[in-house]
């Protein structure tokens, strides 16, 4: 039988010219072969989005957050989309009232709540570029994005009213309004007044605006709607500009691909909002929920309570990225294990037969029937009993992590890929096809996609499994770079985004993501390295949990620092008679020698060539974190970082003493 294709080609390929690589055919989804499917009539902002709601959907729960009681966090209490509607007027007067206008910018600093989409849909009512200000960067970058996107009016979470007062007198310029989501301090006004600014309480904002009117403006859909400042690896942050069609053009992508397979999102769905509105992953699926109708609950900002928030809101959608599903996975594995022999041979059996027959073809709810209600049962309910869809962004999630879900939450587990600059969505897998585990699936049927090649690397876009960087053509991409037009001009060539990850086309017309095209180095021999697909293999090693690999032109040789796992070493310590903690583990040459003889046994297991070996490692037992500045807020590695941190580690002299 003929294995399905999910892509079709709309352009010949194009081999190399005039110094420009060869370029291979240009794909979009089979369920737009014949041209993209047209915005709805009359639908020209996110705004309009939201009013249709309203219109359609007045009394739905729009927005929840849990009561909280003597510290403890209880039922969720709801705000319908009348409710929500009525605020947002409310802030969008008393915004206009402190002078912003139509292209004026406001800023939005917090971790997710009703107020943050309030203020986020005032903005939209008004035309008012949105502009998030990241929780995760620290002073440093929201004082940068206070005065690079000029920003007169920021709205703040109760307990980040200090690190914006931080800012100042470096924002004065621009800075003139703040307005807390919760209430503000006597010495919070006296300090704000210090700089001429008014700072405000949720409360008596919404009152400056009574007796006072405004016109809501026309909008168009290539009007900014957000300029959402991405952390990036290096340097100061970019701001991504994002239009209306952007967004809208998107969600209609979404909605295209998931009523093709009967799963589309309807009234009825409930959302977990947990990650960071600030990113565009969360940002769409919330409007892509407002436009349904759908209902959206807050999680209360503790991670390690959020198995909680899911079994008191039962979502029927979770949104997450590889860190949270890897702890599910982890806790979820640990349960099983503790549950006896019995129990825990039935749930082995299980598993095998249902992976069995999902692999032949069934789908997830055809194909164990029986075991999901006496086995996997216990899974969906500890996750709330409603869950139907998982989708997993902005990291590559592992295979047997992937694998796994799918079978035992008796829900869809898909992997997505995008970036800011293509507003968010562009590839997300498809349920019920196991081929696509491993895999960001095929495009959405909103953009073009072909691979480049990159001959520096040994990527051939030409070749019979075709590789190459991934670019990408459609409405959903960003309008620019605010005030960095050079900047724009490197990544868009021709219509064209260059996205700077390599990925590879699959028989069935899905992408796989193998590596980033910038994280590549020569040896001293003359080799290159391409360095993410090195680490990706050898993450495969079973007694590590993370790896950082180094390397430059003035050695032949790989070195690496790892966070080993803390169960595999203390395992090998016992076996070995070695005494000690994890941390002393950890500078014990011989822990040292057996977590390297692990790695070399996948990089022979993966055929690795010569100069890909791992030379010598060093062991930290402190994961790598945003603390330290070692990694961005999507768990990206930033590598001048890890160099900086860990020079002293890896000078290879250092690492043979």
């Amino acid at each position: 039988m003929a294995e399905k294709k999910f892509i079709v080609e709309i352009e010949k390929a194009k081999e190399a010219k005039d110094g420009r690589p060869s370029v291979g055919p240009v794909y979009r989804n089979v369920l737009v072969k014949d041209g993209f499917r047209p915005l709805a009539q009359g639908l020209q902002s996110c705004w309009d989005m939201f009013c249709e709601s309203v219109k359609n959907y007045p009394n739905n729960r729009m927005l929840g957050e849990r009561e909280i009681i003597n510290g403890k966090a209880g039922k969720y209490v709801w705000l319908t989309y009348k409710e929500v509607h009525d605020l947002v007027l409310q802030v969008g007067v008393s915004i206009r009232s402190c002078g912003v206008d139509q292209g004026g910018r406001c800023g939005i600093y917090g971790a997710n709540c009703s107020n943050w989409v309030i203020s986020m849909q005032a903005c939209n009512a008004h035309g008012l570029y949105c502009v998030p200000l990241y929780d995760t960067l620290g002073a440093g970058a929201v004082e940068y994005i206070i005065c690079h996107a000029e920003i007169s009016l920021v709205f703040v979470e109760e307990n980040k009213i200090s690190e914006v007062l931080k800012t100042f007198p470096n924002t004065e310029k621009y800075l003139k309004t703040l307005v807390s989501f919760g209430n503000v301090t006597v010495e919070q006004k006296e300090a704000a007044g210090n700089f001429g600014v008014k700072i405000y309480s949720w409360n008596d904002f919404l009152l400056l605006g009574l007796n006072k009117q405004f016109d809501i403006p026309i909008k168009k859909k290539t009007d900014i709607c957000t300029i959402m400042y991405t952390s990036g690896t290096t340097g100061d942050p970019k701001g991504v500009m994002i239009s209306n069609d952007s967004i809208l053009s998107v969600i209609s992508g979404v909605n295209l691909h998931l009523e093709s397979m009967n799963e589309e999102f309807s009234e009825m769905d409930v959302y977990l909002s947990y990650l960071p509105l600030a990113h565009i992953f969360d940002r769409v699926i919330e409007e892509l929920f407002i436009s349904k109708g759908a209902s959206i609950g807050f999680w209360h900002k503790d991670l390690k309570q959020l198995i909680d928030d899911i079994k008191e809101l039962k979502p029927t959608v979770l949104c997450a990225v590889p860190r949270v599903l890897d702890r599910i996975y982890s806790g979820l594995v640990e349960k099983i294990s503790s549950t006896g022999v019995i129990k825990n041979a039935l749930f082995n059996i299980a598993y095998s037969y249902k992976l069995h027959n999902m692999s032949k073809g069934y789908k997830h709810v055809e194909a164990a029937s029986v075991f999901d209600k006496i086995v996997f049962n216990k899974v969906k309910e500890g996750l709330g009993g409603k869950l139907r869809l998982i989708l997993s962004g902005a990291a590559p999630l592992s295979s047997n992590v992937e694998t796994f879900l799918r079978v035992v939450t008796c829900a869809h587990v898909l992997q997505g890929y995008g970036l800011t600059e293509t507003c968010a969505g562009s590839f997300v897998a498809r349920p019920d096809e196991m081929s696509m585990i491993g895999t960001v699936g095929p495009p959405l049927p909103v953009v073009d996609v072909c691979l480049e090649s990159v001959p520096e690397m040994g990527y051939d876009a030409l070749a019979s499994a075709p590789r190459g960087e991934i670019c990408i053509r459609g409405k959903c991409l960003f309008s620019g770079y605010y005030k960095q037009e050079d900047l724009t001009k490197e990544v868009i060539i021709d219509g064209w985004f260059h996205t700077g990850d390599v990925g590879e086309w699959q028989p069935n017309g899905s992408l796989k993501i193998i590596d980033r095209k910038k994280n590549i180095f020569k040896l001293s021999q003359g080799e290159y390295i391409s360095v993410e697909n090195l680490e990706s293999i050898y993450s495969l090693a079973y007694n590590i949990d993370a790896i950082w690999i180094y390397g430059n032109s003035y050695e032949s040789f790989l070195v690496a620092v790892v966070n080993p796992n803390m169960e595999a070493l203390e395992h090998w310590a016992e076996a070995n008679g070695i005494a000690g903690d994890f941390n002393s583990l950890c500078e014990n040459p011989k822990a040292k020698t057996y977590v390297l003889g692990e790695l070399n046994k996948i990089g022979k297991e993966k055929k690795s060539r010569g100069f890909e070996f791992i030379k010598d490692v060093h062991l930290d037992p402190t994961p790598f974190d945003m603390e330290r500045d070692l990694l961005t807020p999507t768990y990206k590695k930033k590598r001048a970082q890890f160099f900086k941190y860990y020079q002293v580690c890896v000078k290879p002299r250092r690492l043979k003493d």
